[in-house]
């Protein structure tokens, strides 16, 4: 039904626009005492119309929080950054939309890259990756870079400083290292103007994939981190992106103003130097009712993946084209987040039977009916996503009895219950838990899936931690049912590690599958790394370590003026806020429009 769905939408709502188009401009338009003729043109990649290329204006769009990240290094700054530091790699914005959908934060995999501040690369062995740097490339001219040349050594400091190599020789690897700072390596060094050779001490497969694309690993200014340590404050930052960064109020807005000397051009119109939006305005609204009254007041651009704004109730999106059917709203899905996360080192919840059976109480296509009115999908997957076909097997393929242990049978989840030592008590309850719902998600969910296991005599209670307070429990092992993800379109290297016996939030542990994920980490072809993972994913199903529910759309919502937008989520790994230097602004609409 989504996709059936989506597909109906997303054609209203390019009807709706070329309608609204043709009312508000015609063939022709009396403005100011001018006549002006309306020009088109054709996406090449999408075949989606926009009225034509325009340079200047401003985008105002809405971030969930700022977090006073200033600093890639230390923390997860690359959202805020990513418009003004840029990476060696950028997923290609000329890709076709079903090879990669440009939705989600995660890392892209190797195949949808291309180079940024990397012109090209090349692996002459196992264990040596040589990144030709892009010439031509400067800093902004800005106080201490100046607008000098970006060369080898400022990539050979960036990484030297991230992984503790080189100059940085003792100090700790970024704490937001994760899978790069992992990787075994030798050495970072410039061995030309234009060319740093990276050398591993034994074979990786993922390594250039995590250069390029690494979520945290931006070029930091050298000059700047070398006088005061790091970058200390939000005016210290200095780039080689498309937009500089002026100005920054702490948990209330923050602007960017373009960079008339960005080396980079249109991937889908190579002739367009970018960017073409003047400013951009980001603005803190904690409050989603807000966001949408901005939207509904013309004062606001956008809210969706970029700022971490996207519309999740379908009620709210529904509500939203009643009201204003000329707003466009692009639905997408990269997971299911209506899973919950199972701890299985405690009981309950260490034995299978148990974990099944709560599967097993939940009437996913009556839940998708009601709940998201038919536009999710209920089909399991276990972690691994559509996008991954050869790391998973689909669920047409599973056994009678494991597709029967997903599908709705309260008498059998009954049963399970009764054969694992948990019977009805006099008061009808078999046993009693804890949810730890997270609060960016509608609770209205959490009360919904509780609501089908009490029917089967499981009482729980729901808790509501901060963010802060269900990261900390979480990481600390301290829960037993919580909010989680299934079936994410990502890479599945990025996914797997998270299920490790190490790994206390997983509230997994199981000898078997680290066997497996250390064997994939250290796989030497992708072909021997897609069986293994495939095996790993499918453990995950059979063991019931997460409790499926259907994936629903999530909604990136864009005024009509916004022309180039066709509903993307990133450029690579955490970059929402770049998909805006690939778009421009209908000036002459948005004046019609009375904004």
């Amino acid at each position: 039904p989504f996709e059936r769905r989506k597909m109906d939408t997303q054609k209203s709502s390019s009807t709706l626009s070329a309608t609204l188009l043709a009312l508000i401009l015609g063939a022709s338009v009396f403005m100011a005492g001018q006549v002006w003729a309306v020009e088109y043109v054709t996406d090449p990649v999408t075949g989606k119309v926009y009225t034509a290329h325009e340079y200047g204006g401003s985008l105002t769009f809405v971030k969930g929080n700022d977090g006073g990240w200033i600093d890639a290094y230390k923390e997860n700054a690359v959202s805020m950054w990513a418009l003004v530091n840029e990476k060696l790699g950028k997923l290609d914005w000329a890709l076709d939309r079903d090879v990669y959908p440009f939705t989600g934060g995660y890392m892209t995999p190797l195949y949808a890259l291309r180079g940024a501040l990397a012109e090209s690369w090349e692996q002459p062995d196992d264990t040596t990756i040589i990144i030709n740097v892009r010439q031509g490339v400067h800093w902004h001219d800005k106080a201490p870079m100046n607008g000098r040349e970006f060369v080898a050594t400022d990539v050979e400091h960036s990484f030297q400083r991230y992984l503790g190599l080189g100059k940085f020789a003792g100090q700790a690897p970024a704490p937001s290292g994760g899978e790069l700072t992992s990787v075994p390596w030798e050495s970072v060094e410039a061995t030309g103007d234009y060319t740093v050779v990276f050398k591993l001490k034994e074979p990786k497969l993922r390594a250039l994939n995590l250069i390029l694309d690494w979520y945290q690993m931006l070029m930091q200014p050298p000059e700047v981190v070398d006088k005061h340590g790091g970058i200390t404050d939000w005016r210290q930052g200095v780039g080689t992106g498309p937009y500089e960064m002026t100005d920054w109020v702490l948990g209330s807005s923050f602007t960017y103003t373009r960079n008339p000397n960005y080396w980079g051009f249109d991937e889908k119109w190579p002739e367009n130097r970018l960017p073409y939006i003047e400013t951009i305005h980001g603005l803190v609204i904690v409050e989603h009712a807000t966001r949408i009254a901005g939207l509904r007041s013309g004062t606001i651009d956008y809210i969706g993946h970029g700022g971490s704004t996207q519309i999740f109730n379908i009620n709210q999106s529904l509500s939203l084209q009643r009201t204003n059917p000329e707003i466009n709203q692009y639905p997408w899905s990269q997971r299911s987040d209506n899973c919950a996360g199972i701890n299985t080192t405690k009981p309950p919840f260490d034995d299978v039977r148990v974990r099944s059976a709560m599967q097993m109480a939940l009437d996913l296509e009556t839940m998708n009916d009601s709940y998201y009115k038919g536009f999710g999908g209920t089909i399991p997957r276990g972690f691994v996503g559509r996008l991954f076909p050869k790391y998973m097997t689909p669920f047409e393929q599973w056994s009678a009895e494991l597709k029967g242990s997903y599908s709705y049978d309260p008498a059998g989840a009954e049963a399970l219950l009764d054969e694992a030592g948990y019977p009805r008590g006099a008061d009808g309850i078999r046993f009693k838990t804890e949810y730890m719902h997270f609060d960016r998600f509608p609770i209205s969910w959490s009360e919904f899936m509780v609501s089908y296991w009490r029917e089967i005599g499981v009482e729980i209670d729901i808790l509501t931690p901060n963010q802060a307070e269900h990261t900390a429990r979480r990481n600390a092992g301290d829960w037993a049912l919580t909010s989680d993800a299934c079936g994410t379109d990502a890479d599945p290297m990025i996914i797997a590690p998270g299920f490790r016996s190490t790994v206390a939030r997983s509230g997994v542990h199981d000898a078997q599958y680290d066997a497996w994920l250390d064997s994939a980490l250290n796989a030497s072809t992708i072909k021997e790394q897609q069986r293994i993972i495939k095996q790993m994913d499918m453990r995950y199903i059979k063991q019931h370590w997460v409790i499926w529910g259907p994936w629903a759309p999530q909604y990136n919502v864009a005024q009509p003026w916004i022309q180039g937008y066709n509903g993307e989520g990133i450029i690579g790994g955490n970059t929402g806020h770049l998909v805006f230097s690939k778009l421009w602004i209908d000036s002459r609409m948005k004046k019609a429009m009375g904004h």
